[in-house]
């Protein structure tokens, strides 16, 4: 065969290949899910990551036909779970739910995670806005934002609770301490009910949280909500002011919860996952079942989405940089 030839056949054969490879993913993804997925959360069952993720993905599941399982992997500030999650296969049948911890700040607190967020993950959107609730044990018989501020300047040291280092409520504690002067002691929890009963009892009387993760404490009369980190109240605290309207409006803070793939899944699969995750969203009765735990509906397209990853990165880097926090083996 001529060179000419020869190289015009090599050509034709790889754009033969391209096309192939393009469509089998466009087939597999209009006929994606063919089977039961699995969903990888890296928190204990009844954390507010977890209670907003079934509600969504029971509908999810009942949109697309096949069932949604949610297993929980708590541990290592939520790195286990999702390093378990990033090395399974790319194929849609194994899904993160990521927090802001081990897909964003974690990046900037741990000497090695084992896996690059944004290398080995796929975002496909956040889907669970959570402000922060500043909550005080009734305890320490503080009723107002203002005086827990002057109370923790007398007292340096007080212990707040989180559901692990590098977690958003983790670092709504230490931005805190940088907006008001004070000193605090933070203390992790691998599983956030085990937090609940120290709140109460006053052993770790602060807790900077979504507000699922102090639910119980709040509804017992254990804790008092102080103040809520957002622009507008929450409507599961209504009566429960602003930071704004407490005198400290530079400390707005949140967190959010995301749906993402292994690396390397296909973009036809991430594409009606997208999709299906907004069509749950859109939903009344997966807006009330959030408004109820205390999170806002987020979704983006999946471009936003890898955009909105890169970006919180970046910001939670500058947090952590300005807090002077050690990186953890």
């Amino acid at each position: 065969m001529k060179t000419g030839n020869l190289n015009m056949w090599a050509k034709n054969l790889t754009a033969a290949l391209a096309f192939t490879a393009v469509f089998g993913c466009a087939a597999e993804a209009q006929q994606y899910p063919t089977r039961a997925i699995t969903v990888v959360i890296p928190f204990a069952g009844g954390s507010a990551s977890d209670v907003v993720s079934r509600i969504m993905f029971d509908k999810m599941s009942k949109n697309m036909g096949q069932p949604i399982i949610v297993e929980n992997r708590p541990g290592a500030g939520g790195n286990s779970g999702t390093l378990q999650g990033a090395r399974s296969a790319p194929d849609g049948y194994t899904l993160i739910g990521g927090g802001s911890g081990p897909v964003a700040a974690n990046l900037a607190l741990y000497k090695s995670l084992g896996y690059d967020p944004l290398k080995d993950l796929e975002m496909i959107s956040p889907f669970a806005g959570f402000t922060i609730v500043v909550a005080a044990s009734k305890a320490l018989n503080i009723t107002t934002l203002k005086d827990l501020i002057e109370h923790a300047k007398k007292n340096p040291g007080l212990n707040y609770g989180s559901v692990g280092i590098g977690s958003s409520q983790h670092l709504s504690g230490e931005y805190f301490a940088q907006v008001t002067g004070v000193k605090m002691t933070h203390v992790p929890y691998r599983n956030i009910a085990q937090y609940g009963p120290d709140l109460i009892a006053g052993t770790v009387p602060l807790g900077f949280q979504w507000y699922p993760n102090i639910a119980g404490p709040l509804q017992a009369k254990g804790a008092i909500p102080l103040a809520v980190a957002g622009d507008r109240r929450i409507p599961t605290l209504p009566d429960t002011p602003t930071t704004t309207e407490a005198g400290l409006p530079q400390y707005k803070v949140n967190g959010w919860f995301a749906l993402l793939a292994p690396g390397g899944t296909p973009k036809p699969i991430l594409e009606r996952l997208n999709k299906e995750l907004q069509a749950a969203l859109n939903d009344p009765q997966v807006k009330a079942g959030f408004e109820k735990a205390g999170a806002e509906v987020m979704a983006m397209g999946l471009d936003q989405a890898k955009k909105f990853h890169a970006d919180e990165i970046v910001k939670y880097r500058d947090i952590i940089s300005k807090a002077g926090i050690d990186k953890i083996d």
